[in-house]
């Protein structure tokens, strides 16, 4: 077997992510695709935790667009990322992964309160932890807090799972003629304004010097290539 070149990583998994071919909400088979793949890399040795989005249920930016207050839209955005959080937890369990969902806003039937130092035993008894509500505040995104639990889990890596796979000079979806980067540093992301993560969590990153790759998590077995040190997807450091 191939030795893991990380030994705990932080999966940042955009709501997004796991609608699959759906317009809104969980495609089982996405879930159950990044579930297996979330296996595939614990079995190397390799601790790891998730933070979820919610942007598939519900997005704050978006409610406030529509006249909603934002601190209050950021908050049913928070709770959207607890039924991904669950949702995961459940495709997970059913494949034989023990899991503990933590969150920034306490629902103590629901989800463990979170705790920086239960939350790194969890880890270190080879628990997946699934990181929910955000940072527990409004007007701080999902990369925000994916950032926060990285350092503070004493993460290697933060791999930001999309739906494309890199960071593109523009939107790819958009401009047949787009490039896509392998490599960039945290202040070009800021100065040309890509959208890998909000502003905020790569100042973050770039500070504590914690390495992000953005890749496609519907490339099944890019997560684990990854994990192994290969090429995948783009590296902002």
């Amino acid at each position: 077997m191939s030795e893991a070149v990380y030994s705990r990583i932080l999966l940042k998994l955009s709501g997004e992510a796991l609608m699959g071919s759906l317009s809104y909400g969980i495609s089982e088979e996405t879930i159950q695709s990044i579930s297996q793949q979330i296996k595939d890399v614990k079995n190397l040795g390799v601790e790891v935790s998730v933070v979820v989005g919610g942007g598939n249920i519900f997005r704050g930016v978006k409610g406030s667009a529509m006249g909603m207050d934002r601190a209050s839209a950021d908050y049913m955005g928070m709770l959207a990322t607890v039924m991904n959080g669950l949702a995961l937890q459940d495709a997970l369990e059913k494949i034989d992964v023990q899991t503990r969902v933590i969150t920034a806003i306490e629902m103590r039937e629901i989800a463990e309160p979170y705790i920086r130092r239960r939350a790194l035993r969890h880890l270190e008894k080879g628990r997946v932890v699934i990181f929910v509500a955000g940072t527990g505040n409004p007007y701080f995104t999902t990369d925000t807090a994916a950032s926060l639990r990285a350092m503070e889990m004493g993460a290697d890596i933060i791999l930001k799972a999309t739906k494309v796979d890199g960071v593109y000079d523009k939107d790819p979806e958009i401009h047949n003629d787009a490039e896509k980067i392998d490599t960039i540093k945290y202040i070009e992301v800021l100065d040309r304004n890509l959208r890998v993560m909000d502003s905020t969590a790569i100042s973050m990153c770039m500070e504590n010097k914690m390495p992000i790759v953005v890749f496609n998590i519907r490339n099944y077995g890019d997560l684990k290539n990854i994990v192994l040190g290969g090429k995948v997807g783009t590296i902002v450091k």
